[in-house]
């Protein structure tokens, strides 16, 4: 065998230890979509609404024939039943829960709720839809600095565009420019620069009004298959503003007494308390905490609205406010509620 110098023989053993590493990177260097493909991505579930993870959580607290299961259109919702402590029951009491309350709110809602089946009702209280918020959406702002950088990127493109002069001095497009405006496909805006389609408040005040009537008279019709003797809407802040719009709105003839505890209006909704409770011409309990002047100043409106209609049976009722006990807060409401109720209500006259 010939000898090789010793520069070639050099140069080979070079070339054959390197080529198990050359050959490990070039299978490092391939695209990593080839050896697996990208994992789909994962679907987001669909947020639910809290009143409806609240009404959740209270049916694995509460035992269950407490919770009663209502449907309204194509949604069904909890409500919390409690049969009267008593042979002969006196009726039934439809509880409203305000914005952001449970059925069995602590304040005013689970109080009443659990008491006044002791004086001989049975009540019933319902969950509500969220709060519909009728903000429009705004358009989004863009940025001064985006703006100004797409700006600076369309002059610059411009200016790096060829132009092919005619013997008329006018640009004419090559061929190549020419194939490719005829092949391109109309632009589409990215998701960002799309501004959000506007929704009309107006229709989602609508919405929401439909989706809590649907439900105060789901809960109505079960009220109604107890056979009461009466039957009476009980409201608390907001609630007591959509029982009394059922009252206006639906005017069921078995229903002739409205309890107001502490009532407020929804944001942006109409008409005002002091412009539709004295129209109904019910029995009206209206309970207030004098010692709120936001409170005492809504009440004045309403009693003064009240005189103007020749409402008799609007009877209003200032308590005082115990914030540093609950309790005997609460205490003194069921108290109020039960001597109005005993003392004020309209029967329902059956043929």
């Amino acid at each position: 065998m010939p000898h090789l110098p010793r520069p070639t023989l050099l140069a080979l053993c070079l070339t054959l230890g390197l080529s198990p590493l050359q050959a490990a990177l070039a299978e490092d260097a391939r695209p990593a979509t080839e050896e697996k493909p990208a994992a789909a991505p994962a679907l987001r579930p669909d947020v639910s609404e809290r009143s409806q993870d609240e009404a959740w959580g209270l049916s694995r607290q509460l035992p269950e024939h407490e919770r009663q299961m209502l449907q309204a259109g194509d949604e069904s919702f909890l409500a919390l039943w409690l049969p009267a402590n008593r042979a002969d029951a006196e009726g039934v009491v439809i509880l409203v829960p305000g914005d952001g309350e449970s059925a069995d709110w602590p304040v005013a809602i689970a109080p009443l709720r659990r008491k006044l089946p002791d004086a001989g009702w049975q009540t019933l209280s319902m969950t509500l839809p969220d709060p519909q918020s009728t903000a429009p959406v705004p358009r989004p702002v863009e940025s001064p600095d985006r703006a100004s950088a797409d700006t600076d990127a369309s002059a610059t493109d411009s200016a790096s565009k060829p132009e092919v002069t005619g013997s008329a001095g006018s640009a004419t497009p090559t061929p190549e420019s020419t194939a490719e405006a005829g092949s391109a496909e109309p632009a589409q805006a990215s998701p960002e620069e799309t501004p959000p389609t506007p929704t009309d408040p107006v229709a989602l005040r609508k919405a929401h009004a439909e989706r809590v009537l649907a439900r105060i008279q789901a809960a109505v019709e079960l009220a109604e298959q107890h056979k009461p003797k009466t039957i009476v809407l009980l409201g608390h802040g907001t609630g007591a503003y959509w029982a009394s719009r059922y009252l206006g709105e639906r005017t069921p003839t078995d229903i002739r007494n409205l309890v107001m505890v502490a009532a407020e209006m929804p944001r942006d909704f109409q008409p005002s308390l002091e412009d539709s409770v004295p129209l109904l011409n019910l029995a009206t309990g209206d309970f207030y905490y004098k010692d709120n002047p936001a409170d005492r100043e809504a009440a004045r409106l309403r009693l003064q609205a009240s005189k103007r209609q020749k409402s008799p049976n609007y009877v209003q009722i200032g308590m005082k406010a115990l914030p540093a006990d609950l309790a005997s807060e609460q205490d003194q409401l069921y108290r109020r509620v039960r001597g109005w109720l005993s003392m004020h209500l309209e029967p329902i006259e059956r043929p």
